[in-house]
This record gives structure tokens, C-alpha cells and sequence, in this order.
């Protein structure tokens, strides 16, 4: 008997769980009374559940009962199991009720957040405005976006706040998944999809639209043909010369623009 749990405490020590956490417990999720390995574990199994009147999310404050995955004891949420003395968790949030071995990750809790976070407390900073944890890089060098990441990813649509995947800045302020960031511009799509303003910097694409330009000369009935225009990235409206290729911003110099309506002007 004691060899027995000599053997499942070395088991529980290379840690196991699941696809999410390594960690030596599973969760009663109080919401449906069900075991399940993690939060996530929970979530993806009740989304697929038939009837959309079922499917639900684990409220992560909530967990109040673990079982140790080493002796199968049922207890209060806790670091070490009351029963056999295995440590659940190397890392360990009493206020998320969460559990993870992989401490290379440097988890942290964050208060302002009301979760926890990874990357290590000392490369991060929490933005009141945003709303989220972000590197100590963009610490007076990002444009705050009230609430920011407390939204979903405007591609895949996943909710940003609490993912599992890495999250960019840009330079609009507005967030999405790095992965889905790239992606985008990989396909040639160069501006924001919440707001349209230009994501890098396009001052070559610009060089070249104006060279392109140049090169094409307007039939004799469109060249004298004015267009008002508004600038996606500095949000200015001018009036311009019309091209089938591109309306040049008056004020800072972008082809990221759109027509539009001219101004009414007072009577």
C-alpha cells in the first residue's frame, strides 16, 4: 500500500492534466456540479453542448472544490492536497483557484486585472485606461484605448481579455491575437479592421503609389475632376484631384483614404 502511493506521488511529481496546465488536480465546476481538468477544459466541452440553453462558462472565483489527481481525494480549494501532501500546483492563485506546474512561464496575479498573468510582474505594467496587463515597453509609448482588451479579436473573434494567445498593440491602440496579426498582413491587409487606420508603415507603398501615379495620366474628362476625401489615418477631410489609382491625404500625405460627401456649407 505505501510503495503503491509512493509510486503515484513520483507519477503526480512529473506533473500531468491536461492540454492547458500541467497540474496534479482537477476542479468541481459548481456551475454543473462537474469534474473537468481545467476552466478551459470546462468551457470547450459545455460549448459543444446541444441545447444553446446549456452551454455556459466556468466563473473561475467560483471553484470551491478540487480532486487530487495523485490519491483522487475530493477537498477545498488549497496548494496541497489534505489527504496525500502533494503540492497540486507549483504555482498557486488562491484568488483564481488556479493551478500550474510549468512556473517558466512566471504567472503573477495581477489585482487590476483580477487575474493572473504570465511573463513575470516585472515586465509588466497595468494600464487603467486599456484596461489590461501590457509590456513595460509600451509604458508611455502606446495610444490607450478605453477598454481595449476587453473585447473580442476582430478576426477570430475570441475574447481577448483572459486567452491563452499572445496579443499585439497596434498602433491605433486597438488589440487583436499576435497570430491573427500576422496573418492579416500576410494577405496584404494593412489597417486596422476596427478602425482602418495603417497598422506599419506604408510611407514605401505610399512612394510607390505616387510614382504609379505619374506614370498615368487621367483621361482630358477626369483631370480637372475634384473628390473630397477622409484620411482613415489622421481623420482629416480634404478635397483632392480625382485618380482611379488613389486619393493622396492633403495633410498627411496617405493613400488609407475613402471618398465622401462634400461638406454643406452654412447658409
Amino acid at each position: 500500500m505505501e510503495d503503491s502511493l509512493i509510486e503515484r506521488l513520483d507519477f503526480g511529481k512529473m506533473g500531468y492534466g491536461c492540454k492547458h496546465y500541467r497540474r496534479r488536480c482537477r476542479i468541481r465546476a459548481p456551475c454543473c456540479n462537474e469534474v473537468y481538468s481545467c476552466r478551459h477544459c470546462h468551457n470547450e466541452a459545455t460549448s459543444m453542448l446541444k441545447n444553446p440553453c446549456d452551454r455556459h462558462e466556468l466563473v473561475r472565483e467560483d471553484v470551491e472544490q478540487v480532486v487530487c489527481s495523485v490519491c483522487d481525494t475530493e477537498q477545498p480549494v488549497a496548494q496541497v492536497c489534505t489527504n496525500c501532501g502533494v503540492r497540486m500546483g507549483e504555482y498557486f492563485c488562491s484568488i483564481c483557484k488556479f493551478f500550474d506546474d510549468d512556473t517558466g512561464k512566471q504567472q503573477f496575479h495581477c489585482d487590476d486585472c483580477g487575474i493572473c498573468r504570465v511573463g513575470g510582474s516585472e515586465n509588466y505594467f497595468h494600464c487603467k485606461k486599456c484596461g489590461s496587463c501590457y509590456s513595460v515597453a509600451l509604458r508611455d509609448n502606446h495610444l490607450c484605448v478605453e477598454n481595449s482588451m476587453r473585447h473580442h479579436c476582430p478576426i477570430c473573434y475570441e475574447y481577448l481579455f483572459d486567452s491563452l494567445k499572445d496579443t499585439t498593440v497596434m498602433k491605433c491602440g486597438h488589440t487583436m491575437h499576435c497570430e491573427c496579426y500576422h496573418e492579416m498582413v500576410k494577405r496584404g491587409k494593412y489597417c486596422c479592421p476596427i478602425c482602418s487606420k495603417s497598422v506599419i508603415d506604408m510611407s514605401t507603398t505610399w512612394k510607390s503609389i505616387d510614382e504609379e501615379i505619374e506614370a498615368t495620366v487621367m483621361p482630358a474628362d477626369y483631370r480637372n475632376r475634384k473628390v473630397w476625401i477622409l484620411c482613415n489615418d489622421c481623420n482629416d477631410t480634404t478635397e483632392v484631384n480625382f485618380h482611379i489609382i488613389g486619393h493622396k491625404c492633403g495633410h498627411c500625405s496617405s493613400y488609407n483614404t475613402r471618398a465622401i460627401a462634400p461638406p454643406v456649407l452654412p447658409q
